[in-house]
């Protein structure tokens, strides 16, 4: 998702004690950051040898796709100077790289990513880059996995593999980039939609099967947009997380809505799982993913260096989902 320091700060700053958000920030818990640089939209993966690898949206002047690595969630982590995807697909400009996500499938790993089109609109596209090693590089597919750029092109994709071996990955159409004005550019009616889409794929993970398969979208309570989707399976039970309002306004949050079947219906939890200044101390946190078993959760907030990451466990009970 497309990330601002100058206009986050600008909106975000100051908010009074005596507002509402303010007298949340009273009572919130004060963290820390797992990582104090610039690291957007970050995903999280386990490899087999058990070291923690953190991917995040390109940082200018920079590589196209940051990581790091880690011995636990928790940390510590260290930033590496790696440039996982130095060519994107040539479907792309090579442009503003975000929101990469790391899976391994069979013997490869596949890393989703979304980047600007060379289409004259130049909205985002989804694509895929495969490597036989977890530090690359990765070398991307030509053609990308979902480009529907008259609704407004395609962002925020991870990837998830079921019980029985099916392969998938969900992301956002990016219809907000295509509003009417305003919040995001998606408050001024007509509103358009911002639906979060299922792709299934094929046994190599980057080839889609059929067409894709609308999962969840934005309401009236969710602001301009949901975006930053990501699934897991607890327990029989498919979680969906994902973000909703505007990233740059303190109503920028983490939600998740739950269902039994991959493809839903999914029912959106009653409040987000966390928010401005609840329950930590935190501005806009937002594009949260969490780990396969569903125990920690990675997510960036506003701090002075730009989006730093942050991690916190989870526990699951049922369909619920709190965070600590």
């Amino acid at each position: 998702m497309f990330f601002s320091i100058f206009s986050a700060a600008l909106i975000l700053s100051g908010v009074a004690s005596s507002s509402p958000l303010g007298k949340l920030r009273e009572r919130a818990t004060s963290i820390s950051p797992v990582i104090s640089t610039n690291f957007p939209d970050p995903a999280i993966f386990e490899d087999s040898d058990g070291t923690w690898y953190a991917l995040a949206t390109n940082n200018h002047p920079g590589p196209n796709v940051q990581v790091a690595k880690a011995p636990a969630p928790s940390g510590p982590w260290t930033v590496l100077s790696n440039d996982l995807l130095p060519k994107p697909g040539k479907w792309s400009t090579g442009a503003n790289v975000w929101a990469p996500d790391l899976r391994k499938i069979g013997s490869q790993y596949v890393l989703y990513y979304s980047a600007t089109s060379t289409s004259p609109t130049h909205k985002h596209c989804m694509g895929a880059a495969t490597s036989a090693t977890v530090l690359g590089p990765y070398r991307a597919i030509d053609t990308p996995i979902a480009c529907p750029l008259d609704i407004g092109g395609a962002i925020d994709p991870a990837g998830f593999t079921d019980v029985d071996g099916t392969n998938y990955v969900v992301y956002k159409v990016d219809g907000n980039s295509v509003g009417h004005g305003g919040v995001c550019g998606n408050t001024v009616k007509p509103i358009v939609p911002t639906p979060i889409m299922l792709q299934e794929l094929a046994a190599n993970g980057v080839t889609p099967v059929g067409s894709p398969v609308e999962v969840l979208d934005r309401s009236d309570a969710d602001g301009p947009l949901i975006e930053a989707p990501q699934i897991i399976l607890v327990k029989g039970i498919y979680f969906l997380f994902f973000s909703s309002n505007c990233y740059s306004t303190p109503q920028y949050d983490v939600s998740y809505a739950t269902a039994t079947s991959i493809k839903g219906p999914y029912k959106k939890s009653s409040k987000p799982l966390m928010v401005t200044n609840d329950p930590f101390a935190l501005k806009a946190p937002g594009g949260a993913q969490a780990d396969c078993a569903g125990e920690n959760l990675v997510f960036h907030a506003n701090c002075d260096a730009g989006r730093c990451m942050y991690e916190r466990s989870i526990t699951i009970s049922g369909t619920n989902v709190s965070i600590s």
